[in-house]
């Protein structure tokens, strides 16, 4: 009996974090969208002084351009954080917290999107379609890659909980930022349309304010964990098991 239970925790929890891991990142539907994404990002140029603030020991001056307002469903994010991002690293880049991709728009309305794998590298925001058909009927001026920086550890922390799938709106402003720490100096600017491609494409946006406005994933982000529950619980099970019935 015992023996049975522990083998049904090892295979439930194996399939069921197989399947919950695939799942977790699937893109709502257009209708389960909030209307809100279906409007063009809003901006608007402003005269404002140079800002300065520190992170991870590094002065940063940033310049705000235009004040700018996006509701967007996030398809693809990274995390300057992670342990393989060596760029950000190497350039004493600690403002930029997250890169999210994000779609809106005529994309948010025709569900284009559905048909296009999303991937993120350390700056760059990757697309990829089945078909000519399908890469034809998303429209590119409808995505764009926000480089979103901050320095408040409240929005720092929302920043960093937003999944694959969430949508959101954000506020703050399109900016350029820099720094001169031990004499490397560093400089990023930002794109100020949509229609833009290439390395300079992306918004770089000093956030202000983030809300998540609908999460995404359904319930398999806890299922994630449940499984891994499940795991553990095979793995103490095994070892509490005769060692006559473990074999």
């Amino acid at each position: 009996m015992a023996r049975s239970l522990v083998k049904f925790l090892f295979a439930g929890g194996l399939l069921l974090l197989t399947i919950a891991l695939w799942q977790r990142h699937e893109l709502p539907a257009p209708d389960r969208l909030a209307p809100a994404l279906q409007q063009e990002p809003a901006q608007v140029q402003v005269r404002e002084t140079p800002l300065l603030t520190t992170v991870g020991g590094v002065t940063y001056r940033i310049q705000p351009l235009y004040s700018y307002e996006l509701h967007g469903l996030v398809v693809s994010l990274h995390d300057t954080g992670s342990w393989w991002d060596y760029i950000h690293r190497a350039w004493n880049d600690h403002l930029n917290v997250v890169d999210l991709c994000v779609i809106w728009g005529k994309n948010a309305v025709s569900g284009a999107y559905r048909n296009i794998a999303f991937s993120s590298g350390q700056f760059v925001c990757y697309l990829e379609a089945p078909s000519r058909a399908a890469f034809a009927a998303f429209d590119q001026s409808g995505l764009s890659n926000n480089h979103l920086l901050s320095a408040d550890p409240a929005i720092v922390r929302q920043l960093r909980s937003v999944r694959v799938g969430d949508q959101i709106r954000f506020r703050g402003y399109l900016a350029e930022y820099s720094h001169n720490h031990n004499g490397q100096p560093f400089h990023r600017g930002t794109s100020t349309v949509r229609h833009d491609t290439g390395n300079r494409a992306c918004e770089t946006v000093y956030v202000k304010d983030i809300e998540i406005i609908r999460r995404g994933g359904g319930p398999w982000h806890a299922l994630v964990w449940v499984a891994w529950a499940m795991l553990a619980a095979g793995v103490v099970g095994w070892f509490s098991l005769p060692l006559a019935d473990r074999h």
